[in-house]
């Protein structure tokens, strides 16, 4: 099972090592999608977390006993194909190839499977065909 979280450290907890501890201690695998971390500082992560459902609530509970903020993503990106002109701009920015041009027709294609919600197509469609459902 997969769950996309967003993590947010207080400033005592930013040293924390703890996609080392999710692999070592739950068997939960984290893909790191967007980190902002610095010293001194409020941190926050948005990760992709893969495990069992019971290790992956054991290890959403640790974290909240570490005073890490944990919030579950529920949001999706949204294609608005009446406006997309299917230039193709947005597959040139996704890491996981969730938006392709058809190679027969060029017509976009949405993999929404593969969609991370990183947000990086967003600003480059020159027609703002792209959002999310926030």
């Amino acid at each position: 099972m997969k769950k996309r979280v967003t993590l947010t450290f207080p400033r005592r907890a930013i040293q924390m090592p703890v996609a080392y501890r999710l692999a070592k201690d739950f068997n939960v695998a984290a893909n790191i999608i967007r980190a902002q971390v610095a010293p001194n500082q409020i941190g926050k992560l948005v990760l992709e977390l893969s495990g069992d459902i019971d290790e992956l609530d054991a290890a959403i509970e640790w974290m909240r006993t570490q005073n890490i903020d944990v919030s579950l993503l529920s949001r999706e990106i949204l294609i608005d194909e009446d406006s997309c002109v299917d230039c193709g701009l947005c597959t040139g920015v996704c890491p996981t190839q969730a938006l392709i041009l058809e190679p027969e027709t060029f017509r976009l294609k949405f993999k929404r499977s593969r969609c991370i919600v990183c947000e990086q197509c967003i600003p480059t469609c020159p027609v703002q065909a792209i959002s999310t459902n926030f």
